[in-house]
């Protein structure tokens, strides 16, 4: 319960045994991230079941593979890949048939390649491995010329730097995925490679059709993400900073910056943020991380995100559970640092003037400031009111009672918040002495602990109204 930024990890098929991710829950993970990419429904199914008999509370996201741009499969006469050295030409078709690649055509999965790239642009596969700038184009074809060797494999990612394609917002692979999502019950979708706020306004519509409560995370990697931030943050639940692609398509130096700035913006905007790829990168093979992952982790700790990712390195890595532990302790540490730490009640929040629940939130938290407050306590109904105190990053935690698992495990994502779900007992009393007991029971509270409370006079549905300050012991009488 000490650890206020939380950790997302990626489980595959291979490796999601109850006790493995029991191991990796008690380290300190929060969620968990299935890549739809290299599951099939029923092998995520066993994920799924097993995550939920270890802990309901633990968030479970569904990542899609979003409007991307890939190699087709090999033919089989080189299935083990196309070998290319500097100099060589390489023709590139587009394709939107199961079409194979050969080392005479090298297919993409988009049919518009060659009237959407331009010349003397750079064609990036494998997540930069392999560059081929484009010296020839015709009217279904382009000439790459290769400026480093490698070899170009089936399936591989390609990106094009600066270049808008035309690409559908979810593939038929995506939708199917969505739709198992939701027959799940699951948490999350992170939607992959999001543009504009179209991208998430067509996941939207799937999800609203079938009345399900599951959230969107917009996967910002790439500059038309970046660009278009203020127009997607008020359409999405959360936001992903996915540093693989994004680093593929921007340079080098300028992706600290655009991490600092989407962090920004979503704090302002009250929108949960996490930071992901190659956070503990070396400890896929390696038991202890290098220095500059360390800082790399501390660095987001400091920017105030609200989780931290994990992915090969629980997915396939040989330390899982060392890379979740190293994650906890670095978080932690960070945490404890409070001069650079102290709550953002000061920050301009986008929208706050005429938002109750926020002036409320911003209140809690400088309260903590100036009285000896143990926690904050409140209720919520679709997760608002965690998401508001989040935002705030108070230094005590805040304890969240939940009328539904969906948003205790929604509140997952949020900085500082440990979502509660108890049974609702049929009467009409407040969720305060209830919520209160149990936390004495787990002995996160005494009677003795001043606590501040938010909650509303009308009803969970109607949002809160009210800020109380006291014992925990005198609230219980209530």
């Amino acid at each position: 319960m000490d650890k206020r930024t939380k950790i997302v990890a990626t489980i595959s098929d291979r490796r999601c045994e109850v006790d493995f991710i029991r191991s990796l829950y008690d380290a300190g993970m929060n969620a968990v991230r299935i890549n739809s990419a290299h599951v099939t429904p029923k092998s995520a199914d066993r994920i799924v079941n097993n995550t939920r008999r270890v802990s309901e509370s633990i968030a479970i996201i569904i990542d899609t593979k979003g409007p991307e741009v890939r190699v087709t499969r090999m033919a089989e006469s080189c299935r083990d890949g196309i070998v290319v050295k500097l100099g060589d030409r390489v023709r590139l078709m587009g394709t939107d048939e199961d079409r194979e690649s050969t080392p005479e055509v090298v297919f993409l999965n988009v049919a518009t390649v060659a009237r959407d790239v331009p010349m003397g642009a750079s064609v990036l596969v494998d997540d930069g491995e392999i560059e081929l700038v484009v010296v020839e184009k015709g009217d279904d074809y382009l000439i790459g010329e290769v400026k480093n060797a490698g070899v170009i494999r089936s399936h591989k990612s390609v990106n094009i730097p600066g270049v808008q394609m035309d690409l559908p917002s979810i593939s038929e692979r995506d939708r199917m995925f969505i739709l198992w999502a939701i027959d799940r019950g699951l948490d999350f979708v992170a939607h992959s490679f999001v543009r504009t706020k179209e991208d998430v306004l067509a996941v939207k519509k799937i999800i609203k059709e079938h009345d399900s409560p599951m959230k969107i995370i917009s996967k910002i990697e790439n500059k038309e993400g970046v660009d278009n931030l203020d127009k997607i943050l008020p359409v999405t639940y959360g936001i992903m900073v996915a540093r693989g692609d994004l680093g593929v398509e921007l340079p080098a130096e300028k992706i600290p910056v655009a991490q600092r700035l989407i962090v920004r913006k979503c704090i302002e905007s009250k929108t949960p943020v996490i930071i992901a790829t190659q956070m503990l990168h070396s400890m896929i093979s390696n038991p202890r991380p290098t220095r500059a992952e360390v800082s790399d982790i501390a660095g987001a700790v400091y920017e105030r995100v609200d989780a931290i990712m994990l992915s090969g390195e629980t997915a396939n890595g040989d330390y899982p559970v060392e890379a979740v532990s190293t994650m906890t302790r670095v978080a932690m540490e960070i945490e404890r640092d409070n001069n650079h730490n102290m709550p953002l009640i000061d920050m301009n929040m986008v929208r706050i003037n005429n938002e109750i629940t926020a002036q409320l939130s911003r209140s809690a938290v400088r309260a903590t400031l100036n009285l000896p407050v143990r926690a904050i306590v409140t209720d919520t109904l679709t997760g608002r009111t965690g998401r508001y105190l989040a935002a705030f990053r108070s230094h005590k935690p805040v304890y969240a009672f939940c009328y539904s698992k969906n948003v205790m495990r929604q509140l997952a994502l949020s900085y500082g918040v440990y979502a509660i779900h108890l049974e609702d007992d049929g009467s009409s009393r407040s969720f305060l002495p209830g919520l209160l007991a149990y936390l004495r029971e787990k002995r996160w509270l005494t009677q003795s602990d001043l606590v501040v409370v938010i909650g509303g006079s009308f009803g969970a549905a109607n949002g809160a109204s009210f800020m109380n300050i006291g014992s925990a012991g005198n609230f219980e009488k209530i």
